[in-house]
């Protein structure tokens, strides 16, 4: 099979900047550089381990089905478990990826003398990494609590490249927000998104993990923060960070442990409600002009205002406008049922009758799964995700 080619490059300090990146040569021998930054103070703790850009790569090379040769040092733990990450992700999408080998010139463990046992999460100012940050920073975790010391955010991946003053006005709030817990705000950059034209909606769990290994020097575990609670997950159908395939990003020295997963968005918010710097940084939106703050229109914001209705705490300061029942209408589609479910759930156990629970409740009983009006075109009436639809559906109707 052919070889893509992978060679760490040195990290260069320019202008208070740190660069970190690979040289990815394809079988073509066309060749890219892919690259990280960080502000330069944080350049003792990047790792020189070429694990971060193995698992960057992994979704390009499985889509292009070449094996990948990688000119330094790998973690033989993170490779036993990419095997098993390929393997799910060729059974969930057998026409996109195939399963590819992983070599590498040193296959050996991260050192991880004198690192202190402290974790980093992804953080983006939305509502799954918010309820990440508060409650490992609160000890509201019991046994499942992490020693939480920072949170990433990082340019290039919901805010492009070619957009630094919304990334720098987005992070100022993410900065507000961190600090108020005690969190370590930490800026990071990325170009994959501009030289991989890849399937984000696949890829994004794995580019997430790559740029939390990057400072394993200084951390012993990253946090992805959830996107869907597990009574909500269809296996069979794939998202890009999942309970399954997130642990499997993982090296014995560093575990990528995904975060949450027991909450339903509403749990998440009535959790952090009480932390204002949240309800006033909160950034749900990315479907807006201006990337750094929430439109109040798409269908995010509006799913996020009608969760802060449900639970009786009105419209918070991070969103410059209500919405209307017909704005609600707007947005609402067949596949979003099960996002907007528990919205009526929680609508009809309170006994709310205003008129934009009556919305919903028509785009429920209009959008029902039923053998006749199957959600899903490819597996009609049989796949897992059409029966957690329907049993959605049925309990609201």
């Amino acid at each position: 099979m052919a070889r893509t080619h992978l060679w760490q490059e040195q990290v260069v300090e320019s202008n208070g900047i740190a660069t970190v990146g690979v040289t990815i040569e394809t079988p073509d021998r066309q060749r890219n550089l892919l690259w990280y930054q960080v502000q330069a103070e944080y350049s003792s703790i990047l790792t020189k381990s070429c694990d971060p850009f193995v698992v960057a790569t992994i979704f390009p090379t499985m889509s292009q089905g070449t094996d990948i040769l990688v000119h330094g040092e790998v973690s033989p733990s993170l490779l036993q478990n990419l095997q098993e990450f390929q393997a799910v992700w060729s059974c969930w999408r057998p026409k996109h990826y195939q399963q590819v080998e992983i070599t590498a010139d040193i296959e050996q463990e991260h050192s991880v003398a004198n690192r202190p046992e402290q974790a980093i999460s992804a953080f983006s100012g939305g509502l799954d990494s918010c309820f990440t940050a508060f409650r490992h920073s609160q000890g509201k975790c019991g046994r499942s609590q992490r020693p939480l010391q920072a949170g990433l955010m990082v340019h290039g991946l919901d805010i492009p490249l070619s957009m630094p003053e919304s990334f720098d006005r987005a992070m100022r709030k993410s900065k507000l927000a961190l600090t108020s817990l005690g969190l370590e705000p930490i800026p990071m950059a990325t170009n994959f998104r501009n030289i991989f034209k890849q399937n984000w909606e696949d890829a994004h769990g794995a580019v997430v993990a790559s740029c939390l290994m990057l400072l394993q020097g200084g951390y012993s575990m990253g946090l992805i923060p959830s996107s869907d609670p597990y009574h909500a997950i269809d296996l069979s159908w794939g998202w890009g960070s999942n309970p399954l395939t997130d642990p499997l990003l993982s090296s014995r020295t560093f575990p990528i442990i995904h975060d949450g997963g027991a909450f339903s968005r509403p749990a998440k918010l009535m959790q952090i409600i009480d932390w204002p710097e949240a309800l006033q940084t909160l950034r749900v939106c990315w479907e807006g002009e201006q990337k750094d703050r929430n439109c109040g229109y798409c269908e995010k914001c509006v799913q996020a205002i009608l969760t802060f209705r449900v639970l009786g705490f009105g419209l918070p300061s991070c969103f410059e406008n209500d919405v209307t029942d017909g704005e609600i209408a707007r947005v609402l589609k067949r596949e979003l049922l099960a996002e907007y479910s528990p919205i009526l759930a929680i609508a009809k156990h309170r006994s709310i009758s205003d008129s934009w629970v009556t919305v919903l409740e028509e785009f429920a009983i209009a959008n029902a799964v039923t053998k006749e009006n199957p959600l899903c075109a490819s597996h009609p009436y049989r796949c897992l995700r059409c029966t957690r639809m329907n049993s959605l559906a049925n309990s609201v109707n």
